[in-house]
């Protein structure tokens, strides 16, 4: 009923023209008060036109929301078998959509008698064709097994029956991708022997069974024992989870756990692309610290001494490479014995070829005739050794390059070779490559820091530090992780980007896994060597890219526009982890304990440093006053 609004004091005025009494007055009062109100509300805005589509056209097979097109399925029939997690294909499908799962319990009494009578009938007539002679009906004989077995469990209480009802509601922008995704949808039900059928007439309803509301306005059920419907749970993620490894994430398609042994692959590398800041080192340092609770040794070269905190805490061996600094590796080391695997002559002439690797980066570019000459120093400068096809290498003294400078002097057409060489044993670098190597690598986390180089000479003393542990890798097998920081150094060389690819393809052979970490996406994919140490890395993790690189990061992993667009808009820490040929969208997820161990936010890491001096000072303070 409408009614004109009158004002508050006209409504006064008539009350006490009449001599109303005062209980007229308070009722209306009232009105004005209502009046007021609901005029004040239809100027606000409510939660519903906030969530409210622009327009809601409903038609018999659809329905558009806006500018927004929805379709629902319902399952009519299921196999005879459904595997555990039968729906996951549909809940991992790269479009949006609504899932509503509804569960009738039904009392046991009232399946069993129905069962009764559905055994007599089938007893009944297999009883007539064995009469007839007619030929046995495998099929009602599976049905008649299956019913008995059902009768039992559901008596001794081991099952129990319901009305299982399963609906998903699919959205598209326009009709024709409406189409497309309804076809993908039934056509892998279909694989799975589900079949499936669209609303029709029933579009509103359909929809408002999917919604989160939890109303069924279909009412369309299937009877189901508890087994079955057990394997209907949503959220499983069985390509990438294993009984074993390390928790690497959640599953941002269903929230299950990642849980994955790169051991088990048909190799253990990896590779981890990522943007500056979007969590690449803290992924890393939280695989690090899971994989070394089961017993497996690793190996770090920290470019920015990110691993200092972690590896102090863990008790590993921190080493510093710096021209002043204690700690030195010889690049002409040799690996230890090995029995008869390789012969010492192999050994001798695979370190002439990587040592020559490593004086043509130090030299920027070498002569063919140079190259010849020092070929042959470097046998000689083993030799001057007694390092030669029939030594014992667990006796040998390895040269250093000072024993190569003084080769290289007596030679013919070596110069040049002198000349640059004398910077690296008598020059400003003679602190790098000049001593024998005093490292020790007996423990379970050994991290080699190289962030107090000069960046001239950071590829240089990554290759020889990287040839040295290949060298170890080589003399004892262990299970064991190589994780290579900022790889994007060695990338610039040709030498090095040819060493590490090398070592990434034979490293399965030594029970070794390589981890390569870049945020120069560009640079490392334009490498030949690049692209093939991604193919050769079983394991691949992308995390947020910057646009000028997506492009290519696309075109090399074969991703979908949607992984594109959520690889450019992911959070710290959220990507895509490729196991093989599987892959899920991540969500890397550490305790708070780990939290401050591997972080590398600047700001908690203040923070953390200055609630340890704090402690410090209590602890020192409280010994005073004793």
């Amino acid at each position: 009923m409408a009614f004109k609004p009158i004002h508050r004091q006209q409504k006064r005025g008539i009350v006490q023209g009449k001599g109303a009494n005062k209980k007229e007055q308070e009722q209306v009062e009232e009105l004005v008060t209502l009046e007021e109100e609901r005029i004040y509300r239809e100027g606000t805005v409510a939660v519903r036109d906030l969530i409210a589509p622009a327009a809601f056209r409903v038609e018999s097979s659809f329905i558009q929301l806006g500018d927004v097109f929805l379709r629902t399925f319902f399952v009519i029939s299921y196999p005879r078998y459904i595997s555990v997690g039968w729906s996951t294909p549909i809940l991992n499908l790269n479009v949006a959509l609504d899932i509503s799962m509804f569960f009738y319990p039904v009392k046991s009494a009232i399946i069993l008698k129905q069962l009764k009578k559905k055994v007599g009938a089938l007893e009944a007539q297999l009883s007539s064709d064995a009469e007839k002679g007619a030929p046995r009906d495998p099929v009602r004989e599976t049905a008649l097994r299956d019913i008995e077995q059902l009768r039992d469990d559901l008596t001794q209480g081991i099952e129990h029956f319901f009305q299982f009802a399963f609906y998903a509601t699919v959205y598209a922008k326009d009709k024709e991708e409406l189409e497309k995704v309804s076809e993908d949808v039934e056509n892998i039900f279909g694989s799975k022997l589900i079949y499936t059928k669209g609303v029709f007439f029933q579009a509103e309803q359909g929809f408002t069974s999917t919604a989160p509301i939890g109303i069924d306005e279909l009412s369309i059920a299937f009877n189901m024992n508890s087994s079955p419907i057990a394997s209907s749970f949503p959220f499983v993620s069985s390509e990438l989870s294993s009984d074993d490894g390390v928790l690497y994430g959640i599953n941002r398609h269903n929230n299950s756990l990642i849980l994955f042994d790169r051991f088990s692959l048909q190799n253990a590398n990896m590779v981890v692309f990522a943007t500056s800041g979007a969590g690449k080192s803290y992924m890393v340092k939280l695989e690090v610290l899971r994989s070394l609770m089961f017993g497996t040794e690793i190996i770090i070269i920290d470019p920015e001494k990110e691993y200092e905190h972690l590896c102090e805490a863990v008790g590993g061996t921190y080493v510093n490479i710096s021209l002043a600094s204690e700690s030195k590796v010889n690049p002409f080391d040799l690996p230890r014995p090995v029995g008869r695997q390789i012969s010492t002559e192999d050994v001798v002439r695979s370190a002439v070829i990587t040592l020559k690797g490593l004086l043509r980066i130090m030299f920027g570019s070498v002569s063919a005739e140079e190259d010849s000459v020092l070929d042959r120093a470097l046998l000689e400068t083993f030799a001057k050794k007694d390092i030669t096809a029939n030594s014992d290498l667990s006796v040998v003294e390895p040269p250093i390059m000072q024993d190569l400078l003084d080769v290289l002097e007596g030679l013919e057409g070596a110069r040049d070779l002198v000349l640059k060489l004398r910077k690296y044993t008598e020059g400003t670098f003679a602190g790098l490559f000049n001593s024998p190597t005093n490292v020790n690598m007996n423990n379970q986390l050994v991290v080699f820091s190289v962030r107090d180089l000069e960046d001239e000479l950071r590829p240089m003393a990554i290759y020889s530090v990287i040839n040295y542990i290949w060298n170890i890798v080589r003399s004892e097998k262990k299970k064991r992780l190589l994780i290579i920081d900022e790889a994007w150094w060695l990338m610039t060389h040709e030498d090095s980007a040819k060493f590490i690819y090398a070592l990434v393809k034979r490293a399965r052979k030594y029970y070794l896994g390589v981890t390569t970490i870049t945020q120069d996406v560009n640079d490392f994919l334009r490498s030949p060597y690049g692209k093939a140490i991604v193919t050769n890395s079983s394991l691949q993790m992308l995390l947020r890219q910057s646009p000028a690189a997506i492009d290519l990061i696309q075109k090399t992993f074969f991703l979908t526009e949607g992984e594109k667009y959520l690889l450019l808009e992911s959070a710290v820490g959220e990507g895509i982890f490729f196991a093989g040929l599987k892959h899920a969208a991540i969500k890397v997820v550490a305790s708070y304990t780990e939290d401050q161990l591997i972080t590398s936010d600047p700001k908690q890491l203040l923070e953390i440093e200055k609630a340890r001096e704090e402690y410090q000072r209590e602890v020192l303070g409280k010994g005073r006053n004793r």
